[in-house]
């Protein structure tokens, strides 16, 4: 990985001396909070897509854990920019975390720090270059999404993506590319790191929060731009299983995802079997945005 440095705890340190004691309490129990942020390399110079929505999130994502965080949210937006510009990257993940440090290890945090890291590194299509355009195979997982009743699915906690990996490596063992997991209701809730939506007769359909889903800010962003096209979107709704096999089409969506069709779920062909044309153009408005090259949303960048 051609990146050498990591903000930590307010100090800029060598990406192999980012380290954390073995006793850490979210090592152990999960607790964390973190977002996963692209930066693009846009007509406009780089630039964070939607830094200020997942910023607002992480330290919304911290409230039900009872953790503070010890910088103000100006200040990690300081740290990041000066992290990118150190590491001349212009398009880029971008991984802020924080978590209970090391002191006791109770269940209880106690009086555990909280520490916060940031690191960023190059990376592509999530999914694979080849999904963007011609879609993937998905099946749906046997794991269950917990309920928001048992552990908060509006926080992006570190400790719930077990769920998440259990699912996804279930699939890949399978021979597919990734999972859908249903809520314990058994509806459509999402993907191990996506948001889904189906389209059927020219109209868009993507599980509500009440669903159990993660309330995803490239969710968000392709219902305005897919609203702004005209479409009507039902953006609070219940998916059951089945209709997933008989959608028009179907993609997920994700800072990692970005938008990805999907082709097939459980071998079943999805539409003609490859990106429809509502996927499509969706997709298209959506890198058109990311790249700059329209002027729409200007507020939704943070320039280097």
């Amino acid at each position: 990985m051609d990146v050498d440095t990591i903000w930590m705890d307010g100090e800029f340190v060598d990406w192999e001396d980012a380290q954390i004691h073995v006793l850490t309490h979210g090592l152990h129990y999960g607790t964390g909070v973190f977002e996963g942020v692209r930066l693009y390399d846009t007509e406009n110079g780089p630039a964070i897509f939607r830094w200020e929505e997942h910023l607002d999130r992480l330290y919304q994502s911290t409230k039900p854990y009872d953790m503070e965080i010890p910088f103000e949210p100006e200040e990690l937006t300081e740290a990041t920019l000066e992290l990118l510009r150190r590491q001349d990257l212009e398009a880029a993940y971008v991984r802020p975390i924080a978590f209970y440090g090391y002191d006791t290890l109770g269940v209880s945090p106690g009086d555990c720090p909280t520490n916060v890291a940031i690191a960023a590194w190059p990376w592509g299509a999530y999914l694979g270059e080849d999904a963007l355009e011609n879609g993937i195979e998905v099946m749906v997982s046997s794991w269950r999404k917990h309920s928001s009743s048992q552990i908060p699915t509006n926080a992006k906690t570190t400790g719930l993506y077990v769920n998440s990996l259990l699912a996804g490596e279930e699939a890949r063992r399978n021979g597919y590319r990734e999972a859908i997991v249903l809520n314990k209701e058994g509806n459509v809730a999402e993907g191990p790191g996506e948001n889904i939506f189906l389209v059927r007769d020219g109209e868009i359909f993507t599980p509500g929060l009440s669903e159990s889903i993660l309330d995803g800010i490239t969710r968000n962003t392709l219902i305005t731009l897919a609203e702004e096209r005209g479409y009507e979107v039902h953006d609070n709704v219940s998916i059951s299983r089945g209709e997933l096999n008989t959608a028009d089409e179907l993609f997920f969506t994700g800072s990692a995802a970005e938008v990805t069709p999907i082709r097939q779920v459980d071998n079943v062909e999805i539409g003609n079997g490859s990106r429809g044309p509502v996927t499509e153009e969706l997709q298209e408005a959506f890198f058109d945005l990311v790249e700059r090259r329209t002027d729409d949303h200007d507020e939704w960048f943070t320039y280097l």
